[in-house]
């Protein structure tokens, strides 16, 4: 991933963080996820993080519940910088968050102020942050593989630019905006390299794309 200019290196990354639970929500290394902030909790932690390192831990919980708050949380996250801020007149925060570097949970810790935190370890994960060079993909095959699957789930693309997109904003772009669900997020999030994870992404569109043409035989 290529670093930004404000991007902390990886000997200054926070230790403690706090995490915002959220169902169905990718953040990947390099990825831009934006959000609508509007619980008072979560805009303390808006405040928090503002006040400190600028950053959040987007972390999916394991489980169906109707407070995501308190739920159990999948063990592994994405920690995004908050890269542009705005508020709105009803009380609401509209942020973006770059994702920096992915990390494993090691000790959650309620904070005081009502939402979650935890110390995190990134150090399965250095590669998100520090340059690699380029990864082989197999473009070829993801391409097939999403046209039909953007067929069977009547999405529109424009082709042109994704065939001009570079590996890695490829596939993190569209892992991060196709219609999988909160397990099949996770499972491409915690794909060690870039091509493992347009590998998972493939054999999820395939078994989509099987599942409805068994469907359609059966009509």
């Amino acid at each position: 991933m290529t670093r930004g200019f404000f991007d902390p290196k990886y000997s200054k990354l926070p230790e403690d963080i706090p995490l915002f639970p959220l169902t169905g929500a990718l953040l990947l290394p390099g990825g831009t996820l934006p959000l609508n902030v509007f619980e008072p909790r979560y805009l303390t932690m808006v405040d928090h993080a503002l006040s400190q390192a600028r950053c959040i831990g987007m972390i999916q919980p394991c489980e169906e519940s109707k407070d995501e708050g308190t739920a159990s949380l999948y063990n592994i996250g994405c920690l995004g910088r908050i890269t542009s801020f705005m508020e709105t007149d009803d009380g609401r925060y509209l942020i973006s968050l770059q994702g920096l570097i992915r990390f494993r949970i090691a000790k959650e810790t309620n904070h005081p102020f009502g939402f979650r935190q935890a110390r995190c370890d990134y150090s399965n994960f250095r590669g998100d942050i520090e340059e690699n060079g380029a990864e082989i993909v197999d473009r070829t095959r993801l391409l097939k593989c999403l046209e039909s699957y953007f067929e069977i789930n009547s999405i529109n693309a424009d082709w042109k630019a994704i065939e001009h997109t570079e590996n890695s904003r490829l596939v993190n772009t569209l892992a991060m905006i196709c219609p999988f669900s909160a397990a099949e997020k996770q499972a491409i999030l915690e794909a060690q390299t870039l091509s493992e994870r347009s590998e998972v992404m493939e054999t999820i569109m395939d078994m989509a794309i099987h599942q409805k043409n068994q469907k359609l035989a059966t009509q």
